[in-house]
């Protein structure tokens, strides 16, 4: 059983063991079980508050396997807007009511919400339901790696 306790900063020098695809929710846990195919398990050993990104890189307590982090396709909401106006109005309201958000030039992603898709709608933006990795913001006070 491998468990995984440190975020490398670096990539590595030793060959990826694997690939781990897990949601934005799934990367937020510092403490975690998974089951891969084949009955193997692995557990997350990580420093509470560790947020992992896509293409991050875990190695092992023994040192002996490395594990790349990628996001998994899942479903969201993706908001566009045809001024940077309205996209900006839109993140505001979003982000004053806490959402996890992913912020891009030309769109916004979300996890789905019936109450938020409806008021997307009346702030006149574009809002579509669709599947794909999402990377929501850190946070201002995240450190970052």
């Amino acid at each position: 059983m491998l468990t995984f306790t440190q975020r490398l900063e670096a990539i590595p020098e030793r060959p990826v063991s694997f690939s781990l695809a897990l949601t934005a929710e799934e990367r937020t846990r510092s403490r975690h079980r998974f089951e891969m195919p084949g009955d193997q398990v692995f557990f997350l050993r990580l420093p509470r508050g560790t947020v992992l990104r896509d293409g991050d890189f875990l190695q092992s307590e023994t040192g002996d396997a490395v594990v790349q982090i990628t996001a998994k396709p899942e479903h969201v909401i993706v908001v566009t807007a045809n001024s940077p106006l309205h996209l900006l109005r839109a993140a505001y309201h979003l982000g004053n009511r806490h959402v996890p958000l992913e912020v891009a030039s030309g769109y916004l992603r979300l996890s789905p919400d019936p109450v938020l898709k409806a008021m997307l709608e009346q702030l006149g933006v574009q809002v579509q339901e669709a599947v794909l990795p999402f990377q929501p913001e850190a946070g201002a006070y995240e450190q970052s790696h």
